[in-house]
């Protein structure tokens, strides 16, 4: 199998494996696509996002693989309570990302970096109702050539 589905994969066991203040179940998709009737439910999905070979020294190659990790959960329809909901989301995402940077090993890789740019889609809240949240993990896997 590929080594990038194979770290995805460890992030997915990982996230699975901890307990967070929401409970979910992450799983890992090519093409986070769900129907909005369905997002009443928490998703934590994590997606394989790129790849980026280099040459670490003569004899050790490097793989920084980015994975997407997306929480997304549609608001209720009763709007007052948006802004307690949108926290608990928010807390949520940082669990998630202290959590990432605290296992710091999935399989042969090692956590660099987490990115959360922007930190919610502005566009799903206001035209879906949806909160929805993407973090970027980098994960270096250094090899042999």
């Amino acid at each position: 199998m590929s080594t990038v589905i194979d770290i995805t994969d460890a992030v997915v066991a990982a996230l699975n494996g901890h307990a967070f203040s929401q409970p979910f179940t992450a799983e890992r998709c090519y093409v986070p696509a769900f129907d909005l009737k369905d997002m009443k439910d928490l998703h934590v999905t994590v997606v394989p996002r790129g790849l980026e070979m280099s040459t670490a020294s003569r004899s050790l190659l490097q793989d920084d693989v980015q994975i997407d990790v997306a929480v997304q959960k549609k608001l209720p329809t009763d709007a007052s309570g948006d802004k307690a909901a949108i926290d608990a989301l928010m807390g949520l995402v940082q669990e998630i990302a202290d959590s990432v940077r605290a296992t710091g090993r999935f399989g042969g890789a090692v956590w660099v970096k987490t990115e959360n740019k922007p930190i919610y889609s502005p566009d799903h809240l206001e035209q879906l109702r949806q909160f929805t949240s993407v973090l970027t993990l980098t994960l270096r896997v250094p090899r042999q050539p």
